[in-house]
């Protein structure tokens, strides 16, 4: 079997970091994990090639080349994805098709062979056993949710690594919360189920010795939610080997913002290499925290929990969302105000949208408010549902929000504000690559020189500079993410 695996194209949104990945001469923040995982459960002797349309073109010879084309991904990605299923049926090419998008939405598609739906660590080895037989079926599905010792180590070697930022790692999924608007709990469960250490460590050791060096992403749905063995397992092993291997990978993860209350545990992800957090803070309003479930951020002074966290060594990314029932007219101020507070300088701000089959879905439905159109992109100006607030003021609330956390002034007194209170890890060096100092120069000229509000970029250049020296790197990759923020808000 020749096998060709294609991830589609991810619009340009905040997310894509398209904009700042040019300084660096990148192509995608990250790889397609689940694909590189699928094409590890496939049969040792069949050809595998994949193509990443993030990092490369899909030609017509790659589909051709192919008995099949097993294709993923996620809501975002709708319209590339209904693309590549169209080019394959123009020349012939046999499809299947898995991931959350298909999970959640499979009716939608015409055109796809085989649905290989839910974990596919169940539903694959069935449609192999089918296919080998001559009776493949059309879907494959499961209720069950597998254990993660069943998941194979990522063909990484698939990859054109030197195109991404970072590589990417799971140890769990699930997440023990169950925010309405989130298909997590759907798509993993809320018990969250892990790799053992063993597994886990030898998966950074197949990267280690790929050559890798630099960002990996361990992209669980949260990454504490089983406290009690990542303290007494999983970071005491990781921490070792961070320190044993000289701290090779710098971590990213996504957590739940109670882990500002437990001192141990970051403690222990500061030792192991944990450098930056990505938090659902949703919003400073606790009515529409409370309308959508979000207990764990409830009870609290999130200002305060941030804070704790940047002190400890984390840089914390936000994700923020406007358009809850609860949400009133002062909601875009409060939201403005927040931001600016706390120095999330990666402040992800969303309108609220529900993806099919969530709480939030079925609640609207039954309140005959969904809408049919869901483009999966939450920053794209367009909602799937009828608000309560009166939409014109909706998206106009959100345009003041995303131009004013994201104007040149705001956005760098905000970096500022979180040099502050930042504490640089004492693992983290100021080795600087021939990649860094050609971006360096590059965001001289366009940010220093070229770019209007240019006064703004040099007060920070400045400040940081002679006040926080060693954190002077990390301001000027901030400056970058500044300016691609910009470029997306102008666009929206």
């Amino acid at each position: 079997m020749n096998i060709l695996l294609v991830y589609p194209e991810t619009p340009s949104t905040y997310w894509s970091f398209h904009d700042a990945l040019k300084f660096i001469s990148k192509k995608s923040a990250e790889p397609p994990l689940g694909l590189i995982t699928v094409a590890a459960l496939l049969p040792k002797d069949w050809e595998k090639k994949l193509i990443d349309m993030n990092v490369s073109s899909l030609e017509d010879k790659h589909l051709l080349w192919a008995d099949y084309v097993f294709l993923s991904g996620m809501s975002v990605h709708l319209k590339s994805f209904k693309e590549i299923v169209r080019r394959c049926n123009k020349l012939g090419v046999k499809v299947v098709a898995g991931g959350p998008l298909c999970t959640t939405q499979y009716q939608e598609f015409l055109g796809i062979d085989h649905f290989i739906l839910n974990e596919a660590e169940i539903t694959l080895p069935l449609f192999i056993n089918d296919l080998l037989n001559g009776t493949p079926k059309h879907i494959y599905t499961s209720d069950e949710f597998p254990d993660m010792s069943l998941t194979p180590a990522p063909m990484w070697e698939l990859l054109e690594k030197k195109k991404y930022v970072s590589m990417s790692i799971q140890y769990s999924r699930g997440c023990p919360y169950d925010c309405e608007f989130c298909s997590i709990t759907m798509l993993n469960g809320r018990k969250p189920r892990t790799k053992s250490s063993g597994q886990f460590i030898n998966e950074l050791n197949v990267l280690y010795e790929q050559g890798w060096r630099g960002d990996v992403s361990v992209v669980d749905d949260n990454f504490i939610g089983n406290k009690k063995k990542l303290k007494t397992e999983i970071l005491p092993a990781l921490v070792e080997w961070s320190k044993e291997k000289k701290h090779p990978f710098s971590f990213i993860t996504e957590v739940s913002v109670n882990i500002a209350d437990d001192e141990e545990l970051m403690r222990l992800m500061i030792e192991a290499g944990f450098y930056s957090i990505f938090i659902g803070i949703e919003t400073p309003n606790d009515e529409s925290l409370e309308e959508c479930g979000k207990s764990q951020n409830r009870r609290r002074n999130l200002i305060t929990s941030i804070q704790r966290l940047q002190q400890k060594g984390f840089i914390v990314s936000g994700g923020f969302i406007v358009g809850f029932d609860n949400d009133r007219d002062d909601i875009f101020d409060q939201q403005i105000n927040f931001i600016q507070k706390s120095g999330i300088v990666s402040a992800m701000v969303g309108l609220l949208n529900a993806p099919t089959g969530t709480k939030l879905f079925k609640r609207l439905k039954s309140e005959k408010r969904l809408l049919e159109f869901f483009s999966g992109d939450n920053m794209d100006g367009s909602i799937n549902f009828i608000p309560k607030m009166n939409y014109r003021d909706l998206i106009g609330g959100y345009s003041k929000i995303l131009n004013t956390i994201y104007g040149q002034q705001e956005f760098y007194e905000r970096v500022k504000k979180f040099l502050n209170e930042y504490r640089l890890p004492s693992w983290r060096t100021a080795r600087i690559s021939l990649t860094e100092v050609k971006a360096f120069f590059r965001l001289l000229w366009i940010l220093g020189i070229i770019e209007r509000g240019k006064k703004y970029f040099w007060k920070l250049f400045f400040v940081s500079l002679f006040k926080h020296p060693k954190k002077f790197p990390l301001a000027m990759t901030f400056a970058v993410y500044g300016f691609h923020f910009r470029k997306i808000t102008q666009s929206v």
